[in-house]
This record gives C-alpha cells, sequence and structure tokens, in this order.
C-alpha cells in the first residue's frame, strides 16, 4: 500500500533550508501539514520562508552544520520547541570549484568535509536517538555524483559519494530499530548552488534539469512511509541517462 502523504502532527527538521531544494522541501512537507524547523546559515532567509507557511507551526534555527555543538543545540531547539521530531532531512551542503585536484586548495577541500561530511554526520548523530522514539524517518541529499565519477569536481563528488554510503550503511544498522533511512539522488537541479565557477541553473537548458519541487515531491514520499522504507530515490531529468 503506498503511504497517504498527509503528515499532520508530524514535527519535520529541514538543513539547508534558506534556498534552493531545501526551501522546497520545507513548503512540500508543511503543505502535507507538517511542523517545520529550518535550519540553514542565513536567519532572514528561513524568517522570510517561515513567515509564508500557514497553518502550520514554524522554528528558525540560525545553524552552521559544520559547528558540531550548534548541530546538537539545533536538534534540541526542535525537540523543545515543536514537541518531538519525527522526520529529518540533511539536505544542508556546498559545491565546488571545477579544477584540477592538483590545483585544489585545502581550504576548498576542507570546506567540503566540513560542511557535506562532517555536518551530515553530527545532524545524523544528534537526529538519530529522536527518530528511534518516534519510529521516524532520516533523508539523506546525496546527487548523481554520489553514483558516476565526476571529473570535473571530485571533491564534490567524493562527498556525494560518502553520504550516499553512509545513508545506506544506517539504514542497515538502525532499520531494524524502526527508523525510515532513504538516500535521495538528483541530477542537475535548478539552484543557486555554484559548481564550476557559475549557479548550477546557468549549465543547463530548461529541458536538460530538475525543479527543486520534483525533488521536495520525492522526499515527501519517502518521509510519508511508515513501516516500508524507500532506500534511494533518483530524481534525473528524462533524457540524462542517455549521456552516459
Amino acid at each position: 500500500m503506498v503511504a497517504e502523504t498527509d503528515l499532520d502532527g508530524r514535527v519535520a527538521l529541514v538543513t539547508g533550508a534558506s534556498s534552493g531544494i531545501g526551501r522546497e522541501i520545507a513548503r512540500a512537507l508543511a503543505r502535507e501539514g507538517a511542523d517545520v524547523a529550518l535550519a540553514a546559515r542565513r536567519e532572514a532567509a528561513l524568517e522570510e520562508l517561515a513567515a509564508e507557511l500557514d497553518g502550520v507551526e514554524t522554528l528558525v534555527v540560525p545553524t552552521d552544520v559544520s559547528d558540531e555543538s550548534a548541530v546538537d543545540a539545533m536538534v534540541e531547539a526542535t525537540v523543545d520547541e515543536l514537541g518531538g521530531l519525527d522526520i529529518v532531512v540533511s539536505n544542508a551542503g556546498v559545491g565546488a570549484p571545477g579544477e584540477p585536484v592538483a590545483e585544489t586548495t585545502t581550504e576548498t577541500h576542507q570546506t567540503i568535509v566540513e560542511v557535506n561530511i562532517n555536518g551530515t554526520f553530527y545532524t545524523a548523530r544528534a537526529a538519530l536517538p529522536h527518530l528511534l522514539a518516534s519510529d521516524g524517518n532520516l533523508i539523506f541529499m546525496s546527487s548523481i555524483a554520489g553514483q558516476y565519477p565526476r571529473p570535473a569536481t571530485p571533491m564534490y563528488a567524493a562527498s556525494k559519494w560518502w553520504i550516499r554510503g553512509f545513508a545506506l550503511s544506517v539504514e542497515a544498522q538502525v532499520g531494524p530499530e524502526g527508523i525510515g533511512v532513504t538516500v535521495v539522488n538528483p541530477a542537475e537541479v535548478r539552484t543557486d548552488i555554484e559548481v564550476l565557477g557559475k549557479p548550477v541553473k546557468d549549465h543547463f537548458k530548461d529541458e536538460d534539469i530538475v525543479e527543486p519541487e520534483e525533488v521536495a515531491e520525492a522526499v515527501v514520499f519517502a518521509a510519508s512511509q511508515e513501516n516500508a522504507t524507500i532506500s534511494e530515490l533518483d530524481v534525473y531529468w528524462r533524457g540524462k541517462l542517455g549521456q552516459f
């Protein structure tokens, strides 16, 4: 049986919620009735988003996911203020410049590791005890870059391969305890995240890109599962695999 997508009474936490995919995920979860904690570094953008989410409770939690203690506080604030935690979408991430590894700076490497990898780990670690209590759903945002080699952006690709491997391993570990774990792998999405020196949306024609709303609907489907777990969801524009 396909799960109903009515999330009334559920509490969701979305990282990277200030723009792009994260913003659309928050909107989609709220439309289905979930109360939503909004986390990202840009407080003003989060407040703007919270103001438009009618009919549900919202919580703005300005958070740098590379800061371990800030992530712990983010999760605790969500539980304390919204009354629990049922859905966590670990979406925060950064892109990378397109450059040869020999020219990649240590600063670039460290930023990607701190946000994409450490931030994902900190979020999952802090959230899992609460999701165990609620038989909740933990959703990770990876990428097609976590499935196929990406010679133009090896550091970004490596971080997404890590997220995918981590998510699937976490699923094997906590699935028997009642937690649903999903990894979502979008292809190119119309967002402002910078790759190869300009926003992703500026690299592609309209028909060769996925909309953030489409990724958000996939996340809602995964978050709506109460018994099954949707292990992986690939969200590609229809001609994507013809490129390989």
